[in-house]
């Protein structure tokens, strides 16, 4: 009795410890999400500064946040890269939609990831967050305006709907997605400003500045100028706003010259192209 007691305490152990294995390497294997990425026109992908393929791109990962990166390839020279901290989650697939333009401003997609829900949500629905950069875009739900970005959108009816973001001056994104019971889906659209929009008001900041420099006698020759000094990045960004969170407008160079047009908290006007304007840190010129 007492061995038979025995073998069946042995195969009892046993099964338990087969289980526990079981368990652990199924949830090992499962701590992965899926990524996909679409860029237009095609791009090499980088994680974390790892080369892992080229658009269209599609792959498993551990689950975590990484750094991506897009850069062009080929003969689009013109194309700015881009690049923004996405997150993985177990079981579920982070996708990004990118149309690449000449530079940050022209540049315009989304990423979408979804996630489970913590806190208990009616039976069949879920959640959208929608983020928007810059913020402040009107964001519509099938059509139906819902707030202003960044908005969650509770009790959304599982299955598929059309979000649409709009900003005046900026090009309207829409996209189709799928909420699933009890998850939140998490939209951050990138807006590209539209161009076509912008050339009066640049005429009218270049009349502007030209009237009060006539007003107060200050010829444009005379202009004091700065000289851009070695960056850690090899070149100095140019923002539309003077602070570190406005978009960027473009690019300078280590040596490039400009004249200065205004001053604000440590922030320096230039004109980087004729008749564009933007603002660069002051702690990286030369007087």
């Amino acid at each position: 009795m007492k061995k038979k007691l025995g073998v069946f305490l042995f195969l009892l152990i046993l099964f338990i410890g087969f289980l526990a294995i079981r368990f652990f390497v199924m949830d090992k294997q499962n701590s992965n999400g899926q990524l996909k990425v679409l860029v237009s026109p095609s791009a090499s992908v980088f994680m974390d500064n790892v080369a892992v393929g080229k658009t269209p791109f599609e792959d498993k990962f551990k689950v975590g946040e990484y750094l991506l990166k897009l850069i062009p390839e080929g003969n689009a020279t013109d194309t700015a890269s881009w690049q923004s901290k996405i997150k993985i989650y177990k079981n579920t697939r982070t996708y990004v939609n990118m149309e690449l333009g000449s530079s940050d401003i022209s540049t315009s997609g989304e990423v979408f990831t979804s996630v489970k829900m913590i806190t208990q949500v009616k039976a069949g629905y879920g959640e959208v967050m929608v983020e928007t950069e810059p913020q402040g875009a009107i964001v519509y739900l099938d059509n139906d305006e819902k707030g202003v970005a960044p908005v969650k959108l509770e009790n959304v009816l599982k299955g598929d709907h059309e979000i649409s973001v709009f900003m005046p001056g900026f090009f309207r994104r829409t996209q189709k997605i799928n909420v699933d019971p009890g998850y939140q889906v998490n939209a951050k659209f990138k807006l590209a400003i539209d161009q076509s929009q912008t050339p009066k008001i640049e005429e009218k900041k270049t009349a502007t500045e030209e009237a009060s420099l006539k007003e107060s006698n200050v010829d444009i020759k005379t202009r004091k100028q700065v000289t851009i000094k070695e960056t850690p990045t090899g070149w100095l960004r140019v923002r539309e706003e003077p602070n570190a969170e406005a978009s960027e407008s473009a690019k300078v160079n280590p040596g490039d010259k400009f004249d200065i047009l205004g001053e604000e908290a440590g922030w320096i006007k230039i004109e980087y192209e004729k008749n564009k304007t933007g603002w660069i840190s002051g702690q990286y010129v030369d007087r």
